[in-house]
């Protein structure tokens, strides 16, 4: 997996109007967990852009003034409206322990049902791991050849040496679906097709009898006259 460089700088105050501050000047307030102590720190804004915007997991290298280590993120929060990175919490890792990260998923392989006018749809857009570090990958291949539809990837078909995946094992990853003017056209099929074993309509009584029937009575009365 690649890392990322963020240099950082401790923070003198804490406090909202100091984090408002430190925003207005273009960097992110920061925590470093995972040692002795929380480390409070800032870093330029524009360094976080190969860590926040991509499809792809990746380490951080933390240089804050000088202290050094190697961290993953381990929680962003953005504004609401703007989208603006407001926070970001980091986890310092070792190579000796396991560590919990979320690693995008990506689709590889032709599906079947695709080919066929289905749509693939993604239903995670990654995966909670457990693992060393050296064994964390930067994304996991999920194989959709074999889809066809309503067919689906689960998190129990991945096998992936020395990796633990913690989502559960029914939980969806892709499924292939049936587009919506297919699923209209078959039920359409299926309301005009009689149900088998249903019962003709009776036939309706002929109407030329009944007129016969109402012109021959007057016609009597008048020869009764």
């Amino acid at each position: 997996m690649k890392t990322i460089e963020i240099i950082g700088y401790r923070r003198a105050n804490l406090g909202k109007s100091d984090a408002q501050k430190i925003r207005q000047e273009g960097n992110v307030p920061c925590v470093l967990y995972g040692g002795n102590e929380q480390v409070h720190f800032y870093a330029p804004v524009i360094l976080f852009r190969d860590l926040v915007y991509t499809n792809e997991a990746r380490f951080v290298h933390l240089n804050i003034e000088g202290e050094e280590c190697q961290a993953i993120m381990q929680e962003i929060q953005f504004h609401p409206i703007s989208e603006l990175i407001l926070h970001v919490d980091f986890l310092r890792i070792s190579e000796d322990r396991k560590i919990k990260m979320d690693i995008p998923t990506r689709m590889v392989g032709q599906a079947p049902g695709v080919a066929k006018g289905g749509a693939l749809v993604r239903k995670r857009a990654s995966l909670k791991v457990y693992a060393f570090a050296k064994d964390m990958p930067d994304h996991i291949d999920v194989d959709c050849s074999e889809l066809d539809f309503h067919h689906s990837v689960k998190v129990g078909d991945l096998k992936m040496q020395n990796l633990e995946f913690l989502d559960p094992k029914q939980a969806s990853i892709a499924v292939v679906e049936v587009p919506r003017a297919a699923k209209l056209a078959d039920e359409t099929a299926a309301a005009a097709t009689p149900a088998a074993g249903a019962a003709p309509a009776a036939a309706a009584p002929a109407p030329a009898a009944d007129a016969k029937k109402a012109e021959a009575a007057p016609k009597k009365e008048e020869k009764k006259k």
